[in-house]
């Protein structure tokens, strides 16, 4: 059975009548990217200063490396890094001065913090352009570096807030496969809150969704999608009436039949054939331009669950 890194009961924060995250129980194991997904102010960032020991909680209590939240906040941070909405970088200082600079923070010897420099800007491609100051670069290129300073001190776990938000998708996608490559390199365990729900599908091998403060779902993105209707029909085309929505519904073959923008989507009970309801579609009088058959997306599955949640 794999370690467990964080572990909360009944963790919740109120600010003043506003409840931002309410009776968090949550597990996460070591060794593994997990995406804590919800759209903005759902209690994400409230949820990683509560466990970094920022924040008192309001009732409930939380685990981190072992660590009691409330009690042991110091050594949780001594052990953890953590990127939350500030980089921390020192932008008239070069990325090799930064990095020795938190390098003496954290008691680094002299050896240790030009080996681990070199180790981290060399991964992130950002070795040959050490000496450049901070204030001339990219955002793209100030997260991996910021990146760089959170696994600086050899943390068995990090925090990422929203890492690639602002990024343009290149620098994103960049930073996404410098993530995947660093945790596997590292063997550091990743809590990385994001509204992407494409970059939890790409980077997560489990995932919470939360809503309002509450956990409504936690597993795998695959359990997730099974949760959601693992099977389903994608069709584009005009014509889909409500009375054509009814007669799909009542196929014994069909979990749902929605209209989202310009295309229908089916949730299927089981693999299937649409052949049959692409025919029902053309008798019923709509046209169909386009159909595709597979899984449903970690998107479709969290837009499901946010709606299930009104």
């Amino acid at each position: 059975m794999s370690k467990i890194v964080i572990r909360t009961e009944n963790l919740t924060r109120d600010f003043g009548p506003v409840r931002a995250v309410d009776d968090l129980s949550l597990e996460t194991p070591a060794g593994i990217v997990f995406g804590f997904l919800g759209p903005n102010g759902s209690g994400k960032t409230t949820t990683i200063r509560l466990l970094l020991g920022l924040l008192d909680p309001s009732r409930g209590r939380a685990e981190v490396l072992g660590f009691d939240m409330q009690t042991q906040a110091n050594d949780i941070r001594e052990r953890c890094g953590a990127l939350l909405e500030h980089a921390g970088l020192y932008e008239r200082l070069s990325a090799e001065d930064n990095l020795e600079l938190y390098g003496r923070i954290w008691h680094l010897p002299a050896a240790d913090r030009k080996a681990r420099t070199k180790e981290l800007l060399t991964h992130l491609g950002l070795w040959e352009r050490r000496r450049e100051k901070v204030v001339g670069w990219s955002r793209g290129m100030r997260q991996k570096l910021a990146v760089a300073r959170s696994l600086l001190h050899r943390p068995s776990l990090i925090f990422l807030d929203e890492p690639t938000a602002g990024l343009d998708p290149m620098a994103a996608a960049a930073l996404r496969d410098d993530l995947l490559s660093l945790a596997g390199l590292e063997g550091v365990t990743i809590f990385l809150t994001t509204h992407n729900l494409t970059e939890a599908e790409k980077l997560c091998a489990m995932v919470g969704v939360i809503r309002a403060g509450r956990l409504v779902a936690v597993g795998h993105p695959d359990q997730l999608r099974a949760k959601g209707g693992a099977h389903q029909a994608v069709i584009f085309g005009r014509g889909f009436s409500e009375r054509v929505l009814v007669s799909l519904r009542e196929q014994p073959e069909v979990a749902a039949a929605t209209l989202q923008d310009s295309r229908l989507v089916i949730a299927l009970k089981k693999d299937v054939e649409i052949a049959p309801l692409i025919s029902l579609l053309v008798n019923s009088g709509a046209q169909v331009e386009e159909a595709h058959k597979g899984k449903a997306s970690l998107e479709e599955v969290f837009l499901s669950l946010m709606e299930e949640e009104k």
